[in-house]
């Protein structure tokens, strides 16, 4: 019996335990405006589900247009006429450097909330406030940047140009449920650096675990009006998106929607910022070392159970090794833990919600059905007792994959990994860019001479070698069908500003 399949016995209690957890949020109707919490004008109530149990264990206020009216005119009130775009940079930053440590002072219970909206195992929401801090420690180390004077000559010495940084002004943030935490800090640590208000909505699924860092905002002592946060489904976001008095959008989630908001934008001629979906390979060299590349594989191909954007879930490798590399992959994916996302030794847990958990297995019955061989996984998990309705889907491993099935072609977002063959290196690199998708990859050789240059020749936003991992200090943002701009680093900053040229003898 494999490690995974012991982990999968029966799990008694799950139900029970999950009820006696001291979370400060379950069941709520109110949305934090104008440095509050308010009661929802509406009485509409959106349910949370634990997807790990499928049982509902909490709910939210389904947001009306008054909630978000009265949002929006709080941060408008606040940039035309509160404090927080006056203050000096420096001095926003002392702000953000508080809220870096009242976040770290709610670490558990950002990670259990966090567990138990969107099935994310405590392995890996254990982090998601020392993260959360780490970017707002980052942004705030910016502030000298905009403090900084920049003075241009003209060409032709007749003058100079004062070049001005300003706050663009509001900002609607919309995050969605793999990383709800996380994807929209990395939106608000930024905009509230460069002195602009926020209204944030996050994903429907997964509506409490923000409001947690909504406390550590008000702890922290920013301003009323500074930060917003309704919650509501997708048309709540939409009328946040077109909202008038918005000055700038950020978004991360599905392509199909961002293309959506994208449109709107331009049509407003509203700024915005897109991080959409991935189909990122994993490019095998032939010297690769395979036993490095498992210790970083499930990290780098199959993190948070396939629900990230970035993944390389397309892993390409040469013929001479391909059999090596299925074995590998295998047997690395076979041996890790699927179970009960509240158990540390976990590291498969449930797809997020019910839809996707179907997706999923529609996806793996295309993939049989176009010739694909599936070398472990292949259908739905039954963990037994509490966790038995759970949406759990054995991680799965694909061989014999063709460039021109769906499973290769299509973002996911499950635990699926797809193994395609090629022949040299010219093929290999053209298999990495056949794809609509741009935002991440890896690359895993021994030469790393070799592996730059492979690196190089990807048409994508970010490229690892020998693993991967996001950098603050550097940008993240995907190309062609994967967005919009970028996050991160100073060019995530340059997203909320405004610049303005003084020109003068």
């Amino acid at each position: 019996m494999s490690t995974q399949q012991q982990h999968l016995q029966h799990q008694p209690g799950a139900a029970a335990a999950r009820a006696a957890l001291a979370l400060p949020y379950r069941y709520v109707d109110t949305h934090f405006i104008d440095g509050q919490w308010v009661a929802s004008t509406g009485s509409a109530r959106n349910d949370v589900t634990d997807p790990a149990t499928g049982l509902v264990w909490g709910s939210v206020a389904d947001g009306t247009t008054e909630d978000l009216e009265k949002a929006v005119d709080a941060a408008r009130t606040a940039f035309d006429s509160g404090p927080w775009p006056r203050l000096s940079p420096s001095q926003r930053a002392a702000v953000l450097l508080r809220v870096a440590d009242q976040i770290e002072a709610r670490s558990t219970e950002l990670s259990l909330t966090n567990t138990l909206e969107n099935g994310s195992p405590v392995s890996e929401t254990k982090g998601a406030a020392a993260n959360a801090a780490s970017i707002f420690r980052y942004f705030a180390s910016l502030a000298p940047l905009l403090e900084s004077e920049d003075v241009r000559p003209f060409p032709n010495g007749l003058g100079e140009s004062l070049v001005r940084r300003d706050p663009v002004g509001v900002c609607g943030l919309i995050a969605p449920w793999n990383f709800p935490i996380n994807l929209m800090v990395i939106k608000l640590a930024p905009a509230l650096l460069a002195g602009c208000t926020v209204v944030m909505k996050p994903a429907s699924p997964t509506p409490l675990s923000f409001r947690i860092i909504m406390d550590g905002l008000a702890a922290a002592g920013v301003p009323a009006g500074v930060a917003n946060l309704v919650t509501g489904s997708g048309r709540l976001g939409d009328a946040l998106v077109r909202h008038p008095k918005i000055n700038k959008v950020a978004f991360t989630g599905s392509t199909p929607v961002g293309r959506k908001i994208a449109a709107a934008c331009g049509e407003l001629l509203r700024p915005v910022t897109l991080e959409l979906g991935g189909k990122s390979s994993a490019l095998v060299l032939p010297d690769a070392d395979l036993g490095a590349m498992g210790d970083t594989l499930i990290r780098s191909c199959m993190r948070n159970t396939g629900q990230t954007c970035y993944i390389s879930t397309r892993i390409l490798a040469p013929s001479q090794r391909y059999d090596e590399v299925v074995d590998l992959v295998t047997s690395t994916i076979a041996a890790a833990p699927q179970g009960d996302p509240l158990d540390p030794a976990t590291v498969f847990g449930p797809s997020a919600t019910a839809s996707q958990y179907r997706t999923v297995l529609e996806y793996i019955e295309s993939g049989r059905a176009e010739g694909a061989r599936a070398t472990t996984g292949g259908s739905k998990a039954r963990l037994g007792g509490d966790l038995d309705a759970g949406y759990f889907v054995a991680p799965t491993v694909f061989a014999d994959v063709l460039p021109g099935m769906r499973i290769s072609r299509e973002e996911i977002f499950g635990p699926v990994v797809s193994i395609l063959r090629y022949n040299g290196i010219d093929e290999g690199i053209a298999l990495a860019n056949n794809t609509e998708f741009g935002l991440g990859g890896i690359v895993f050789g021994a030469d790393t001479v070799a592996a730059q240059t492979a690196a190089e020749r990807m048409d994508t936003g970010s490229v690892g070698i020998n693993f991967f991992a996001s950098n603050h200090a550097a940008p993240f943002g995907g190309r062609n069908d994967s967005g919009l701009g970028t996050e991160y680093g100073p060019e995530g900053l340059a997203a909320y500003l405004s610049y303005k040229s003084i020109h003068r003898r």
